[in-house]
């Protein structure tokens, strides 16, 4: 029985409970110890990063610019030594403010066409990251760990469509294709690289602040495809909306 059969189980008793407790103890008290700084870790990356985005309202900062030093200051964070833990911490919420203010833009457009949609955005992400991650931590031990080629297959296949996208021309139904298909890759990634933050604390690897990073890239990059695909959807409705106005 699967992780999620096991979770969701309805019938009478506390069965899934029991079951859900049982897999819990395949994670050993340090690495639940572990998680707890990872999942903490990640939640002031995303105040800071909701910091960024702010700072781009404000001053309409992000662009080319902060992502190149997005990415300098990833790689300084990941090359710098585990035991210099208050310069890593530091370097990834700068990392965070970065992206936040990178992805500004989008959520500028989203605000100016309707502040739910990225709230609801924001909401679905949440929700969506906490049930793959229950799901990957209630699963066996190392039971989706396999997807890991399958997904860099797909993220593989991404870049080469974009690429040709954007030499040869792309047309809707490929950028669409684009959204959808990276959003389910991005989704696999949470359930992966969860287990995999398991077995490598499991293995000794106790560094929060990489750890965190990964999942901070996955939960960005699943919220900036959601938010895409529902202005692209909200500017359809409105395209309706206006064809239905002019033809009565």
């Amino acid at each position: 029985m699967d992780a999620f059969s096991s979770f969701f189980d309805s019938r009478p008793g506390t069965r899934w409970n029991y079951d859900s407790l049982k897999n819990f103890r395949q994670i050993s008290p340090i690495v639940q110890s572990h998680l707890k700084r990872v999942y903490l870790t990640l939640c002031c990356a995303l105040v800071a990063s909701a910091f960024g985005a702010y700072l781009h309202l404000l001053w309409n900062i992000g662009g080319l610019l902060t992502t190149f030093c997005l990415l300098g200051s990833m790689i300084w964070m990941l090359s710098s030594p585990p035991y210099e833990q208050k310069k890593r911490v530091s370097l990834l919420l700068l990392s965070a403010v970065l992206e936040g203010a990178s992805v500004g833009p989008v959520i500028k457009l989203g605000i100016d066409n309707d502040p739910r949609i990225v709230i609801t955005a924001f909401i679905g992400t949440a929700v969506a990251f906490v049930c793959f991650s229950v799901a990957a931590m209630l699963a066996r031990r190392r039971e989706y760990l396999y997807l890991g080629g399958l997904l860099s297959s797909g993220v593989s296949m991404l870049l080469w469509l974009h690429l040709a996208s954007s030499i040869f021309g792309g047309s809707a139904a490929v950028f669409k294709f684009e959204l959808y298909f990276g959003l389910l890759v991005f989704v696999g990634y949470m359930v992966v690289d969860t287990q995999e933050i398991i077995e490598k604390a499991h293995n000794g690897d106790m560094d929060y602040v990489k750890h965190a990073l990964t999942l901070f890239t996955d939960f960005v990059a699943v919220f900036v495809r959601i938010l895409i695909i529902m202005l692209k959807n909200a500017s359809e409705k409105g395209e309706k909306k206006k064809k239905r106005r002019r033809q009565s």
